[in-house]
């Protein structure tokens, strides 16, 4: 394990953990995380990162997806089955389509291609840990105000809980899929765009990624059974975006 990067003393510190083999890299990460400011603690394999992870709150996770040991994709599988919501941010390499779409099923937030711009990390981690304080702020007020449940045909969703039913039997669902679907149940029938669902499920809105909101998507239908032709559910609304909506 590598040592931890000291941080500026003008703010309160976030703290960062990053998961990274690749020494010149983690180290570069580490420097420019520190600015935020944020303390950064490095690990270079899976299993350590892990223990980690689980060990000990944090604010992000900067995670690279080939890691000896445990694969960063192994390590985001049992974060998310341990129902951890922390912020996760995956490092991938420029011609591994499958594997960035992996880490988003299985519950990573935002991803980068290596090689990456230090300054959109920077940018990118922020915007996780800023969406992340939001949509924690938004689940205390809903707590205090909101309903603990909704119930839509055979859809039954319990916010207290954070779990979901079809039909009796339970449906597996990340953080992010979760969130993401009860945003929906609290408002069937309206139409929401993907920068609207950016702005209120993932907590801030931004340009250039409409990705993360279609990948949420079509993962969230599929649990629900939903065919693409034949939504139950989740619809979409060409041009504009989707609406949730119980069919008779």
């Amino acid at each position: 394990m590598l040592p931890t990067t000291p941080c500026s003393t003008s703010a309160v510190p976030r703290r960062i953990l990053v998961v990274e083999d690749e020494r010149d890299i983690a180290e570069l990460v580490a420097l420019h995380l520190a600015d935020l400011p944020a303390q950064v603690t490095l690990a270079s394999e899976g299993l350590g990162g892990l223990d980690l992870a689980l060990r000990q709150p944090w604010d992000a996770l900067v995670l690279d997806i080939r890691l000896p040991g445990l694969s960063g994709l192994d390590l985001c599988r049992e974060l998310r089955a341990c129902a951890s919501p922390l912020p996760i941010l995956m490092l991938t390499a420029r011609d591994s389509e499958l594997d960035r779409v992996l880490g988003l099923e299985l519950g990573a937030d935002d991803y980068l291609t290596k090689p990456f711009s230090v300054l959109e990390l920077r940018s990118r981690v922020k915007a996780l840990i800023r969406r992340s304080t939001l949509t924690a702020a938004r689940h205390d007020e809903a707590a205090a105000h909101g309903p603990q449940a909704v119930v839509h045909d055979a859809l039954r969703v319990d916010r207290l809980q954070r779990r979901a039913w079809l039909a009796a039997a339970e449906i597996a669902l990340t953080p992010r899929e979760f969130d993401l679907l009860w945003h929906f149940v609290q408002h069937p029938g309206r139409v929401f765009t993907r920068a609207q669902l950016l702005a209120e499920v993932w907590g801030h809105g931004y340009d250039g990624y409409d990705h993360t909101v279609n990948s949420h998507i079509n993962r969230l239908r599929s649990k629900l059974g939903d065919e693409r032709a034949e939504s139950a559910f989740i619809h979409t609304v060409w041009g504009v975006g989707y609406r949730f909506e119980v069919r008779p």
